[in-house]
């Protein structure tokens, strides 16, 4: 695991996710949706989840593998938009 999260971040907790009723998982980072998984994808990742799921690290990691390569640090927030 050092090798692949060198920063620490994972430590952080900065994923969280939710299952609904209907077996859909809601992915969210640092308090925001950023991705909703379902279908066979989401039965797979629930059942990864619930093998892992007394190591929080692995958790972590399986959420930011299943959400790829989202944040590149261009976002705007739409506060300051120019006119």
């Amino acid at each position: 695991m050092s090798d692949i999260d060198k920063r620490n971040r994972l430590k952080e907790e900065p994923f969280t996710y939710r299952i609904t009723k209907n077996g859909t998982v809601a992915i969210n980072f640092k308090g925001k949706q950023i991705k909703i998984v379902k279908d066979k994808e989401a039965e797979r990742l629930i059942a990864r989840i619930k093998a892992v799921e007394d190591n929080i690290l692995e958790v972590q990691l399986l959420l930011a593998k299943i959400t790829g390569n989202f944040k590149h640090g261009n976002e705007k927030s739409g506060k300051n938009k120019r006119k």
